[in-house]
């Protein structure tokens, strides 16, 4: 329980740091935080992309907050500077709530080894 508690405070923090820090303060949710990260690990910060390049940003994002899970594994970094991961071990099936769960921990995870949050 104590574990649960943890994470709910962090993903608070989380979220309350990047929506002042990107939204004004408006509540970013959990797909916006994951394109976010994607775009941090593009490290393209000064371009804007088209609508699939949104969805791969966040293909991006998952790969790597999964990463750590045995899920995935950088494979390569393409001539335009995207990552290319390569598929370990097939996703658990899991229920919606499962799903949001493991990645707003992999989220907190990621916040807390690049050290915007402790």
């Amino acid at each position: 329980m104590a574990r649960d508690v943890q994470l709910k405070e962090r993903w608070q923090l989380v979220v309350k740091k990047l929506s002042n820090q990107f939204a004004d303060g408006d509540p970013l949710d959990l797909d916006a935080i994951i394109y976010l990260i994607g775009v941090q690990e593009l490290g393209q910060l000064d371009r804007t992309f088209k609508k699939d390049q949104k969805l791969d940003l966040m293909h991006i994002a998952i790969c790597k907050l999964l990463t750590p899970y045995g899920y995935y594994e950088l494979d390569f970094v393409d001539e335009d500077g995207w990552p290319h991961y390569k598929t370990l071990e097939a996703l658990p099936h899991l229920k919606g709530g499962e799903q949001s769960v493991l990645m707003k921990e992999a989220i907190v995870n990621y916040f807390i080894e690049t050290e915007y949050i402790q």
